[in-house]
């Protein structure tokens, strides 16, 4: 696997959550799904792949108890990483209205589709 070169990471858990945030995303960024709970040698590969040490890191997973203990792990490994939160109304990233995941996204100046703001 040959990552992008873009300076901005979103690690999300899943495929259907990277889906929703490319609904709305105009930015450049590389989604990284996790597929859930990341084992050490996982993280480690993710780590070098997208060079998480040197890049801005964008965290978003669901509001769900995977979701909370994937967060956990990845803030004790990624310290540098900026956390976007969904609203625990909508549990998943995958199921968040994409006006509502704009809204989320942009308050981390992360470039989105206008239409989606109104």
């Amino acid at each position: 696997m040959i990552p992008d070169e873009s300076e901005k990471i979103l690690i999300v858990e899943g495929l259907t959550d990277k889906k929703q945030v490319n609904k709305v995303i105009t930015e450049d960024l590389t989604i990284v799904c996790t597929n859930g709970t990341l084992g050490i040698e996982r993280f480690d590969q993710l780590l070098e792949d997208y060079q998480l040490d040197d890049k801005d890191v964008y965290i978003l997973v669901d509001e769900d108890p995977s979701g909370i203990k994937l967060r956990k792990q990845l803030a004790r490994e990624l310290p540098h990483a900026k956390h976007l939160y969904i609203s625990s109304e909508y549990r998943e990233v995958a199921t968040t209205p994409e006006n509502i995941l704009a809204q989320v996204l942009v308050s981390k100046s992360i470039a989105v589709n206008p239409i989606f703001l109104i």
